[in-house]
């Protein structure tokens, strides 16, 4: 078996456990579930004795009013309310294509390469440029936004969509991933630079149903991995942050492997940068053993990447830590985007951390903040939380919107760490419930830092922001399985938080409650006083995801013999009755396409799972995103094709157009008279 090394260690090159390709491990992730967790920290996988029991005794104080709205099921009011979720749902399938429910449809909105600045050229797949790809939608296109630009109604909008990575090996005829070599080098380089950022498009709702794209001068754009991005927050200018380019430390040039997202309420488009370690080499060259050890918590190889080599560093030397040794500190954060000002300068907010974020959905507290829940994505990482110092300013004016656009740069990250409350033997890691009934128990967001105060004892507060990681180990935050999206649910209030899936966990918790947890689950967050800035919580597991056949999954206490199989929950979104919709990322983990799901959160129809869409062979289906008017729903179908063994000349998957597959964006919608609210 071949071995790669990272960080002085030597790793097999591991199957894919979740039954997904080779390919898309080596491509978005750097394979790293084929190498040990970063996460070699001490902590439990529960949160310690002394934690567990002060959550317990101080969450008494709430009383047991609120228990008993958090585990009745439905507040009594909501109780006869019925989801309004009536689509039949869609079978499991293999299928090369979309696949809708009865009596909806689907257009293609955007694709990979199609132009989207004025005087952009068409997409030529046998003759790509990098200047060319700098005015067309980028690859693997993942979160989406809409921003409506008149009324309500979203007639037109802006869609925002971010492109989290190239596929080399599907993007370019004879590429060799052991080498990162291709006849195209370095323009392929060059282009796989421009492929990587945020795309910023005007769309417009056809009269049929769904959107199309318009070729705005007035919005369109596209940020790449060489725009110009400001630094913001406690760590700016640090010196760990500072480079020969930039010796403030405070300019950096572009995004990286940008994931999910998040839109604020006032107005602007979040983006997570996750999987950025795996563009560097050489971080075992590093001379200084504190950045060197910071650098192996994070996943950097020690020579090259694990996997999936890319050889950026030939074209934009950078991406060499032997050469540039602080480089690789400057990615990892929360992207902000004003969609609106095509012109302004994209900033990278240092106080929400830094991690391989999945997104960041943000609310406004009961007294105004605004507060943003994250996920680390990878095995063992922990849940985040950030609330800002403060309060959203109120109306359009000027003043009010500088104000916002500096609200993410200072206020206070926590962790979250988790306490169950059932006896340690009842949790097996079958998936078997305990004898009360519920995976559940109480939670504590720890504080890591406050503007420029640490919390974290012989870290600063910069020091905290560069290396979250290492901050959470310190403070004891609860490892779990894979966190993804995090969002609060505008009709109850309650948070709800996808954990992938973690085929390497041992020892279960009751808030990762099953061993080789390979279809992942969904908690249930209410915070105290139904406050996102609050500080305690309650918490259940809503769902057990995989085959409703298998003894060890559950949804949320409804008929099994009902619902649809699921693996992998990713992203999240609601719909204005307050129904959770799940975009997947299995892999083909039960032999099936991934897509979109939704499920009933309150009433009689509480757990009962269905499954809205499919997308291609080989692809992820991301978003979801549903307009305000309820009428369309978006979904961003990623990586088509990605298949092992496929190729330009072999291309496992032909959609959309026939011909290479090509990551797209597509809005599905209700055709025929009657209710045209999706779901219905």
């Amino acid at each position: 078996m071949e071995e790669r090394s990272v960080i002085g260690k030597s790793l097999p090159l591991a199957g894919h456990a979740g039954g997904r390709s080779a390919m898309t491990c080596a491509y978005r992730c750097g394979n790293a579930c084929a190498h040990e967790a970063p996460n070699a920290s001490d902590n439990p996988y529960f949160g310690d004795v002394l934690s567990r029991a002060l959550s317990r005794r101080g969450f008494l104080k709430l009383g047991a009013a609120a228990v008993v709205v958090l585990y009745a099921g439905a507040r009594p009011a909501e109780a006869r309310r019925r989801s309004g979720l009536t689509f039949e749902p869609v079978p499991p399938n293999s299928l090369d294509e979309v696949v809708v429910p009865d009596g909806y449809d689907y257009e293609v909105v955007v694709r990979w390469g199609d132009p989207i600045l004025p005087g952009a050229p068409e997409f030529d797949f046998e003759n790509q440029t990098a200047e060319a790809q700098s005015e067309q939608f980028g690859y693997n296109c993942d979160y989406v936004a809409f921003f409506p630009l008149r009324g309500r109604d979203g007639g037109r909008a802006l869609l925002v969509v971010n492109h989290e990575y190239t596929n080399t090996e599907l993007m370019f005829r004879g590429f060799d991933p052991a080498t990162g070599t291709s006849p195209e080098d370095p323009e392929r380089i060059r282009v796989e630079l421009m492929a990587h950022g945020i795309s910023v498009v005007e769309v417009r709702r056809r009269r049929r149903g769904g959107y199309e794209m318009v070729r705005s001068r007035r919005y369109n754009r596209r940020i790449t991995a060489m725009t110009p991005m400001r630094l913001t927050g406690p760590a700016a200018g640090h010196e760990w942050l500072r480079t020969e380019a930039d010796p403030e430390g405070r300019t950096v040039l572009g995004c990286l492997n940008n994931c999910a997202g998040g839109l604020t309420p006032w107005g602007t488009y979040l983006s997570g940068e996750e999987n950025y370690n795996q563009y560097f080499v050489n971080a075992g060259a590093v001379e200084d053993p504190e950045k060197r050890a910071s650098y192996e918590r994070y996943g950097f190889g020690a020579t090259l990447p694990d996997f999936g080599y890319r050889g950026w560093e030939r074209v934009e030397e950078r991406f060499d830590l032997a050469r540039h040794p602080n480089e690789g500190f400057r990615f990892g954060y929360v992207v902000e985007v004003d969609p609106f000002d095509p012109d302004s300068v994209p900033r990278k907010h240092t106080a929400l951390g830094r991690v391989k974020h999945e997104g960041a959905e943000t609310t406004l507290s009961r007294d105004g903040r605004a507060v943003s829940y994250m996920g680390d994505d990878e095995r063992f990482e922990y849940v985040y939380k950030f609330v800002s110092s403060r309060k959203m300013a109120r109306g359009s004016s000027r003043r009010a919107r500088e104000h916002n656009l500096a609200l993410l740069e200072e206020g206070t990250l926590y962790v979250a760490r988790f306490s169950g409350d059932s006896p340690p033997q009842e949790i097996d890691g079958s998936g078997e419930l305990p004898s009360d009934g519920a995976f559940d128990g109480t939670g504590e967001w720890v504080p890591l830092v406050s503007g420029e105060e640490s919390f974290v004892p012989g870290m600063s507060a910069a020091e905290v922001l560069i290396n979250t990681r290492l901050a959470a180990d310190r403070v004891g935050a609860t490892k779990m399985d894979r966190p993804e999206d995090i969002q609060r649910n505008p009709v109850n209030g309650r948070v709800y938080a996808a954990l992938t899936n973690n085929t390497r966990r041992t020892a279960a918790d009751e808030a990762n409650p099953r061993t080789n947890n390979k279809h992942g689950h969904v908690l249930e967050i209410s915070e105290e006083g139904d406050d996102p800035a609050a500080t305690r919580f309650r918490w259940r597991v809503f769902l057990l995801c995989g085959d409703p056949d298998d003894p060890s999954t559950y949804f949320a206490g409804y008929d099994k013999d009902q619902v649809s199989p699921i693996s992998s929950p990713d992203n999240l979104a609601f719909d204005e009755r307050g129904n959770l919709w799940i975009a997947t990322d299995s892999g083909g983990a039960l032999g099936q396409n991934d897509g979109f799901f939704a499920v009933p959160v309150e009433g009689p129809e509480r757990g009962y799972l269905r499954q809205f869409l499919t997308v291609p062979v080989g692809a992820e289906a991301c978003g979801p995103r549903i307009t305000p008017d309820q009428r369309t729903i978006f979904c961003a179908v990623q990586h088509p094709g990605e298949v092992d063994g496929a190729s330009p000349d072999n291309p496992a998957s032909r959609w959309p157009d026939g011909g290479q597959p090509r990551p797209s964006v597509v809005s599905v919608f209700k055709t025929g008279r009657g209710e045209r609210r999706i779901g219905s």
